[in-house]
């Protein structure tokens, strides 16, 4: 049961928005609603971030990367959902929860990704160097951690507000660690 309810008079207009770029309102953004600055920070920061160099479908990964490792079954049902209507296989979706990917480019990003994840932002220089030798820009690298940050607000306002699920489940790993069967 949501712990937040959803908004369902919004004279900010920012539901509208949502509903016109993603031709419907997930319970996510309703919910987010509540706190207009918080939605539309949430908004602009993404907005602003689809304009960058990193291409959608890795954008996509990212966000159903830091889903699974902040256990978030919500957005990992949502970015498994969206990653499948881009035409990624289970088998590709699978291997994003744990940061691989056949294109070694995308899973240095990923990796990346998950380092600063895991380490709060301090990536070493060794990983940084294997990221680089993969192709990294620094203005890729940038914009890693801008969808690390996007995603943990998502994924955090999820935990709190816990919206009811609007897409198909797709349950989180049970660890961070575990290896999906393949």
């Amino acid at each position: 049961m949501p712990r937040l309810n959803p908004v369902t008079d919004d004279p900010s207009g920012l539901l509208d928005k949502v509903s016109e770029q993603l031709g419907r309102v997930p319970n996510l953004y309703a919910t987010m609603a509540n706190g207009p600055a918080a939605l539309e920070g949430y908004l602009a920061l993404r907005g602003h971030l689809v304009k960058g160099k990193l291409r959608a479908r890795i954008r996509e990964q990212l966000a159903l990367l830091v889903a699974q490792e902040n256990g978030c079954d919500y957005c990992v049902a949502a970015h498994t959902f969206r990653g499948k209507l881009m035409k990624l296989t289970d088998e590709e979706l699978l291997a994003t929860r744990v940061a691989e990917d056949a294109d070694p480019h995308a899973e240095a990003v990923l990796r990346l990704a998950r380092e600063v994840m895991r380490t709060r932002g301090k990536v070493d220089d060794a990983t940084l160097a294997e990221v680089r030798a993969a192709g990294v820009t620094d203005a890729e690298a940038a914009e890693v951690v801008a969808h690390v940050a996007l995603n943990v607000l998502s994924n955090y306002f999820n935990h709190l507000a816990q919206p009811e699920l609007d897409f198909p489940a797709a349950p989180a790993l049970t660890g961070p660690d575990e290896e999906v069967a393949r």
